[in-house]
């Protein structure tokens, strides 16, 4: 097991009250970055095709596992893009849960959490994803559903829930993580 702080650091600051967001993909980039624990390293993971781009920062909870195996994924809104590996000081928003289907068409849950971070300007009075327009939370939605698709997978969006659901998930993906 590797010994990065990244992998050890906790996903939520009980003191501060606030989550650990680690971003892999920078706003507006085509490629897709993945963090990969053995090595310790942020690696390509993939390139989107011309004219598609991450509309946010997309990164993980670390010490996190959710359904599919992996840290708990989080889509981040932000003012300006960050940078891959950056930690950001964030409050979870709401959660979209979705059953993605694999090109081998095994479905699992692979739920999207989103969070803004705790030192925001545009989003700092967000609390809720209620508090976001609902085209801006359809357009998150669409994205996924398409990025998903030219990867040769779909993307169900099942519901779309809250701050408090999003934490619910947040700390069943933290025990999931002690447990493994």
């Amino acid at each position: 097991m590797t010994t990065s702080s990244i992998a050890r650091l906790p996903a939520y600051d009980e003191e501060e009250e606030h989550w650990h967001v680690i971003i892999e993909t920078p706003k507006g980039s085509h490629n897709k970055y993945d963090f990969d624990p053995e090595l310790g390293l942020f690696v390509l993971g993939g390139v989107l095709p011309e004219g598609m781009s991450f509309p946010y920062d997309f990164g993980f909870l670390p010490s996190t596992l959710g359904e599919d195996g992996d840290p708990l994924d989080v889509l981040l809104l932000m003012d300006e893009p960050a940078f891959t590996g950056c930690l950001v000081r964030s409050r979870l928003i709401g959660v979209i849960a979705a059953k993605q289907t694999e090109r081998d068409g095994q479905k699992q849950r692979n739920d999207r959490l989103i969070a803004v971070p705790i030192k925001a300007r545009l989003y700092g009075d967000c609390k809720d994803l209620t508090d976001l327009n609902r085209d801006r939370v359809r357009e998150i939605q669409e994205f996924f559903v398409s990025y998903n698709r030219v990867r040769g997978k779909s993307f169900d969006v099942l519901h779309v829930y809250g701050a408090k659901r999003a934490a619910q998930l947040a700390r069943k993906g933290i025990k999931r993580f002690s447990k493994g």
